[in-house]
């Protein structure tokens, strides 16, 4: 018997040995993650063992380089050369994010699967049908062309792949162990794939498909009416009345009128929708700069918060890089060298989101089922067959055939399903993030501007996804640019599909880069943005029909207009404002409209305390989260019957903006009468009955009204790390005021991604933070370390040193790479 269990337990004991070291389809083998000597256990904190005066040796760079690090474990690089500079940032920024920076690629490039399997197949198909790979390609092309950015590039490269070269499999990051795979050799296009991933966060918004399909069913008056081409309410970035010093191009004529439009919509094959779903608001920013009038130094002061999804590892990787052609310090994105947002001895810059119309979608005719050619200019043009090879963890390669025309791929053939709900089928896809750029080569001319001219030299090199360039310079010079690569239009061309047969609806060219929007230092002293629109109607080219909802920016104007004596604490508080404009501007009607006598008594505790509430979204109020609640219910209830097409007509719903003035000037319009009952109701029900809803859903979700109903527990605001559902190292439940219409623009997936403050003066004084930490090791200290100076909205000093041996009181040690 005792033999029998000895072999029993002998047996069973290698039966474990073997099944924990074998992969189980997709998922990897468990073992090494569990062993002692290679897995997660040896992710300690990767800066253990180093001391100050630490020397590394490396291959790579020509001259020893110093990397003094702050409290923070910022890296403060010294190099003699730009080369060594570059290298050691890559090489530095993936001792920190190694995994990160992979991981984002990998996504970019369509590669999910070859990591996780089928079950991210349809995102890697996604990436690659919209031409991520192509135009990385492009632009890695163009990188590498020009000598500066190829030094640059290759430079940061040859650095992150001595970092690779220098581990054992037990140093990898735990995300390898977890996942089951280990770093690949880095090359310049990966840097090209970062840049392409941001434009498609920034700018792959396109409602052609929604709003053709409203014309297709309402035809030109109802779109007109609801969907009009400037809000009711507006304070643009460039301040309505600036004169424009250029002479036009002349604007190509429009090439569909109304009739034409209907009937190209109805032509429009309908395609796959999840449902109502619209732009999301609150991928964004804020930025601006006040000049020496209204400073407190009499020298400007800037501001830059840019808005996105908040993650962990963090977006952002703060760096110092000195040379002997530089000095500059801010953030930079982890795969993509030089600092993105930041400052150096003579000036400063930040960037939002101009969310421009740079996605257009075009109906194809091919000749026939092989797709080999397509009708355009009364001829058939050959389309040229890009191969896709998915490799799928556990299974068989996946082969796919992407069909490009002059226009740029078919995204989906007719009868596929998209990913994506803005997406139509059978549609091909003209896309700035197709075109040729090197991005790199404006951030490399930033980091070592030294006045205005510089800044305009900078951004003439500037492609996508387009910014607002907020810039202050020590000359005592604060300007503002929405800027990047825009095509030249007709009005409105792209706010419906177009037709991929017709010349004259192809892109017209290019608006020339110095006739890009831009004020410099304008006479009310400060310049701002928060995504909405760019300037006033007297701009003569078409940039896009719908920005960022006004609220944002129009309290930032609004607060910056009276400010006087400004100091960076001034900056700080106004990132943090969080007074909800949109309640300011719709309560008055909301309250007038609502019939109180047909309440329950919670109903009406709840419309009290929207009475009562200050407008502001702080976290403990719980008027924000009554307010908010009831504007989502009274959107559906106003639109839903109307706009809500289904799975074969897709549509998107009118703008709060054009809701709010339908409410002020004719509550009894059409459009608020629920179709889909006998009665007509009226302005009034609606208002009604939507808070109604609004109280049941705040109940069914957190009990009847009590604490439990305040703004930051209501909302709950995740940073996530970036492997889904991974949520034993992410930030949950982070308790926050905020909200997508305020300044503090903090929701429950998205806000600040870095918060910065830059004082310009004979010495310049920096303060800034994010969401997270420097280091991207979930076992270091300096994983989340500033993720409550963030929640709180504190910053902490940025330390900009001028030498290597500057002694400073937030210095921790320091190495050098030889």
């Amino acid at each position: 018997m005792r033999i029998f269990r000895a072999l029993f337990v002998t047996l069973l004991t290698g039966a474990l040995v073997w099944a924990l070291n074998r992969p189980w389809g997709p998922a990897p083998a468990f073992g090494p993650f569990l062993s002692p000597f290679t897995g997660f256990w040896q992710n300690a904190d990767n800066a253990a063992g180093l001391t100050s005066g630490s020397e590394i040796d490396v291959e790579g760079t020509t001259q020893p380089v110093t990397v003094n690090y702050d409290e923070y474990g910022v890296p403060h690089i010294f190099a003699q050369n730009d080369a060594d500079a570059y290298f050691s940032q890559g090489y530095v920024t993936a001792r920190d994010r190694l995994w990160q920076m992979e991981f984002q690629t990998h996504a970019a490039a369509g590669r999910l699967t070859e990591l996780v399997g089928e079950r991210a197949l349809e995102t890697d198909r996604f990436n690659r049908r919209m031409g991520m790979g192509f135009g990385a390609e492009r632009a890695a092309e163009m990188m590498l062309a020009d000598p500066t950015s190829k030094m640059v590039v290759e430079a940061y490269t040859a650095g992150i792949n001595a970092y690779i070269k220098s581990l054992k499999s037990g140093q990898y990051p735990v995300e390898y162990k977890l996942m089951g795979y280990a770093p690949e050799p880095w090359t310049p296009i990966k840097c090209a794939y970062l840049l392409k991933l941001m434009t498609s966060t920034l700018a792959m918004g396109a409602d052609d498909l929604r709003m053709t399909n409203i014309m297709r069913k309402y035809g030109p008056g109802v779109v007109a009416d609801l969907f009009p081409d400037y809000p009711t309410l507006e304070s643009p970035i460039v301040p309505a009345g600036t004169k424009w010093d250029f002479k036009a191009l002349p604007i190509p004529a429009t090439a569909i009128d109304a009739a034409m439009q209907k009937q190209l919509a109805l032509r429009t094959a309908p395609s796959f929708d999840a449902g109502l779903v619209q732009r999301d608001a609150a991928i964004g920013s804020n930025n601006w700069a006040v000049g020496p009038d209204k400073s407190s130094t009499g020298y400007p002061i800037l501001a830059s918060d840019p808005h996105l999804t908040l993650s962990l590892p963090s977006i952002w990787y703060q760096i110092q890089l000195v040379t002997p052609t530089m000095n500059v310090c801010g953030v930079s994105l982890p795969g993509s060298p030089g600092v993105v947002i930041g400052f150096n001895q003579k000036v400063a810059w930040g960037v939002t989101n101009v969310g421009a119309d740079v996605l257009d979608f075009y109906t194809i005719k091919f000749k026939d089922a092989k797709q080999s050619a397509y009708w355009h200019d009364n001829q058939w043009k050959p389309t040229t067959a890009r191969i896709e090879r998915y490799k799928v963890k556990g299974k068989p390669d996946v082969v796919d055939t992407v069909r490009y025309t002059h226009h740029g791929p078919v995204v989906y053939s007719t009868g596929q399903k998209p990913l994506r709900s803005n997406i139509p089928t059978g549609h091909a896809a003209r896309w700035i993030a197709h075109e040729p750029a090197n991005d790199l080569r404006c951030f490399y001319l930033l980091n070592r501007a030294t006045n205005y001219a510089d800044y305009r030299k900078a951004l003439s090199h500037y492609v996508a996804p387009a910014q607002n360039f907020v810039f202050a310079s020590v000359d005592k010079d604060i300007a503002i640019s929405p800027n990047g690569k825009y095509p030249l239009k007709w009005k409105n061309q792209g706010k419906f599909i177009l037709d991929g047969s017709l010349a004259a609806h192809d892109w017209q060219g290019w608006i020339p880069a110095d006739q890009n929007p831009i004020v410099k230092n304008p006479p009310r002293g400060f310049v701002s943005s928060a995504n909405q629109f760019l300037t006033d109607k007297t701009y003569p080219y078409y940039l896009g029909w719908q920005f960022a909802p006004s609220e944002r920016g129009r309290r930032i104007n609004e607060r910056l207009t009276t400010m006087t004596n400004a100091t960076p604490d001034s900056l700080r508080n106004l990132q943090n404002d969080n007074l909800n404009l949109r309640a300011v501007d719709a309560l008055p009607t909301m309250l007038s409209l609502v019939q109180a006598q047909s309440l329950r008594p919670d109903q009406l505790a709840a419309l009290e305390v929207i009475k009562k509430w200050s407008r502001r979204n702080d976290p403990d109020e719980m008027g924000p989260t009554i307010f908010t609640m009831w504007n989502e219910k009274l959107m559906e209830g106003i639109w839903k019957d109307e706009f809500d097409g289904g799975d074969t007509l897709p549509m998107r719903l009118p703008s709060f903006d054009r809701t709010l003035a339908l409410l002020q000037r004719d509550p009894s319009a059409r459009w608020f009468d629920d179709v889909k009952t006998p009665a007509r109701e009226s302005a009034n029900d609606i208002l009604t009955s939507s808070l109604k809803a609004a109280c049941d859903s705040l109940t069914r979700a957190h009990g009847p009204m009590s604490p439990t109903w305040a703004w930051g527990l209501h909302k709950s605001t995740d940073v996530r790390h970036l492997i889904p559902g991974l949520d034993a190292l992410s930030a949950m439940d982070v308790l926050s005021g905020g909200g997508s219409s305020v300044v503090n623009a903090t929701t429950a997936r998205t806000g600040p991604s870095w918060r910065m403050v830059v004082a310009l003066g004979p010495n310049p004084k920096g303060y800034g933070v994010y969401p997270g930490g420097q280091s991207g090791n979930p076992g270091s200290p300096g994983y989340q370390n500033l993720l409550e100076a963030w929640r709180t909205g504190q910053l902490n000093e940025l330390v900009y040193l001028k030498s290597a041996n500057e002694k400073h009181s937030k210095l921790t040690y320091s190495i050098t790479l030889k």
